[in-house]
């Protein structure tokens, strides 16, 4: 069963900014609720009180479908809301009209105030969230200025005069524009969040693919010499044995010395990748998570162990490195290393783990993951725990009984 708020852990980095950005917008249309149009019944009577406050009600929810629409429009999930903006801009001139005719035909005294606050109040926000679906500076500015001119001229009716209607007309511009640059301010921070979170993914991916561009250099310069020797010695015996000449068979003895030469230094290429020790893994890790903007901590010595145990522990490091990688969300990853009762632990944690199971990050590459893990420290009488040990937080232990020659050695190291 999912724990309260777990919808919100399950959501990644930039997905949680992208839903604080669109609540963010739909207060803009509870602000708008509260300061028109409930404001609205301590300075008129019930009625008109009602009506206004349906009228704002009406356009905030305007605002809050158009506010929604414009930010997928932002992220390219929808085409761009110019039906709804336009809804907008009627809804707009509508409430402002209504909102004029009650302050010129409604009882004199504070329901003029009541109305003339919905009539400016509205085309301020309206103005500010228009410009969401709009990308041109200059259509921006045109937007509100639009509003901020509609606002001056429909003041004419109400007979006000010309000095009130350009402070009206500035208003509108000013807190328009305050709205329209804060939204537009909040689309970029969550086009920069966005953005951020794919060059992470791609310097992950690069840090892993420059890995394997190493093994395959590794692999060429044992391969390529070889090979090329092994071509030329058998071209070299097809000749001598078509004239007849013994010295073929000492050409072919030759080329099946060399190529098993190549197996077993291909094989010690392939150990040397496969069981690095754990220093190397160690140093890889951090590298790996640093080019993937994680911050890495390892502590701990490793000097002593034997290589069994170092191969081990260096898979673990190397399964915990890929799947902090490729799942979760972390910031920060603590690797260490130490030696207790005579058995070597290591300790791999990280934050960012979404919590909606509780069974840890999925299996690793190949299918191997934890119960993998578990297979290889079992050789060696290992063991290995893994689970969430805290808000957003996974910690995988993995313990192996050291020799008493060895751990003698790692103690007398770690004094």
């Amino acid at each position: 069963m999912r724990r309260p708020g777990g919808w919100w852990r399950l959501k990644s980095t930039p997905e949680k900014v992208e839903t604080y950005t669109r609540w963010s917008f739909h207060f803009f249309g509870v602000i708008e609720i509260l300061a028109l149009g409930v404001t609205a019944y301590g300075r008129t009577g019930v009625g008109l009180a009602t009506a206004l406050f349906l009228l704002v009600t009406a356009h905030a929810a305007v605002c809050m479908l158009v506010s929604s629409r414009a930010l997928h429009w932002t992220r390219g999930r929808r085409p761009q809301p110019v039906r709804q903006m336009w809804a907008l801009v009627v809804v707009s001139a509508v409430v402002s009209v209504t909102a004029v005719v009650i302050a010129e035909r409604g009882p004199s005294g504070e329901v003029e105030t009541a109305a003339g606050s919905v009539y400016g109040g509205v085309l301020c926000f309206a103005a500010g969230v228009i410009t969401l679906g709009v990308h041109d500076r200059r259509r921006m500015a045109g937007v509100v200025a639009a509003f901020a001119v509609g606002a001056g001229l429909l003041t004419f009716p109400l007979e006000m005069p010309v000095l009130a209607s350009v402070v009206l007309a500035g208003l509108v511009m000013v807190t328009g524009g305050f709205l329209a640059i804060t939204s537009i301010f909040s689309l970029w921070l969550l086009n920069a969040v966005y953005a951020l979170d794919d060059a992470r993914e791609t310097r992950a991916r690069l840090a892993v693919a420059e890995e394997r561009l190493r093994f395959g250099r590794d692999l060429h310069d044992v391969m390529g010499r070889n090979l090329a020797v092994i071509a030329l010695k058998s071209e070299l015996a097809v000749q001598l044995s078509r004239r007849g000449r013994p010295e073929a068979v000492e050409q072919m003895i030759e080329v099946q010395r060399i190529a098993q030469e190549s197996q077993r230094e291909v094989r010690d290429v392939v150990r040397g990748y496969r069981e690095a020790a754990l220093e190397v893994e160690l140093a890889g890790a951090r590298g790996v998570l640093s080019a993937a903007g994680i911050a890495a901590k390892v502590t701990g010595d490793t000097s002593g162990l034997p290589p069994e145990v170092q191969s081990a522990l260096g898979w673990v490091v190397r399964e915990a490195t890929t799947n902090v990688l490729r799942h979760g969300d972390a910031r920060k990853v603590a690797v260490t290393v130490r030696m207790s009762e005579g058995r070597a632990v290591l300790t791999v944690e990280n934050d960012g783990v979404a919590e909606a199971t509780g069974e840890g990050p999925p299996a690793g590459p190949g299918g191997s993951g934890l119960a993998g893990l578990r297979e290889r420290l079992s050789a060696v009488d290992g063991t290995l725990e893994a689970g969430p040990v805290g808000k957003g937080v996974f910690r995988l232990t993995a313990e192996v009984p050291l020799p008493a020659a060895a751990a003698g050695t790692a103690l007398g190291t770690a004094s």
